[in-house]
């Protein structure tokens, strides 16, 4: 029986960017970085420390070559956030491309993109009472 999602891949064309993108506009830490010697590099990050699920940034090139049959394409990511204003603003002033604001049954809604122009979805989610 599965008990968790532990690890998501995401397939870059550039790792250094996209470790940047991560850990300076979206404020994610890397975890561990692996580099098998013979070009194959994955880098672990998370929005905190001990994340219990956390992106593993893999090179799209490499992976495309060792697996030519994998999909490749980015994961459709839902991350929440307990104030969608607040971390929408903040995007904007590090000049993130985002999403309009939607007001949704479930909460606030909008959606960023990374450095290569993969979307992920980002839902307000704070504490809230039971009914």
């Amino acid at each position: 029986m599965i008990t968790q999602v532990g690890q998501i891949m995401v397939y870059v064309q550039d790792q250094e960017q996209a470790v940047r993108f991560w850990k300076e506009k979206m404020g994610f830490n890397v975890v561990s970085e692996e580099d098998n010697g013979q070009g194959m590099r994955w880098i672990e990050i998370a929005p905190r420390e001990n994340a219990e699920t956390t992106i593993v940034l893999h090179n799209k090139e490499i992976v495309a070559k060792m697996e030519p049959e994998m999909n490749l394409g980015t994961p459709s990511l839902m991350f929440f956030t307990d104030n969608a204003e607040e971390l929408y603003s903040e995007l904007m002033n590090k000049k993130v491309t985002v999403g309009e604001m939607v007001n949704m049954p479930s909460g606030k809604v909008f959606n960023f993109a990374d450095d290569e122009e993969n979307y992920f979805a980002v839902m307000e989610r704070g504490m809230r009472s039971p009914n």
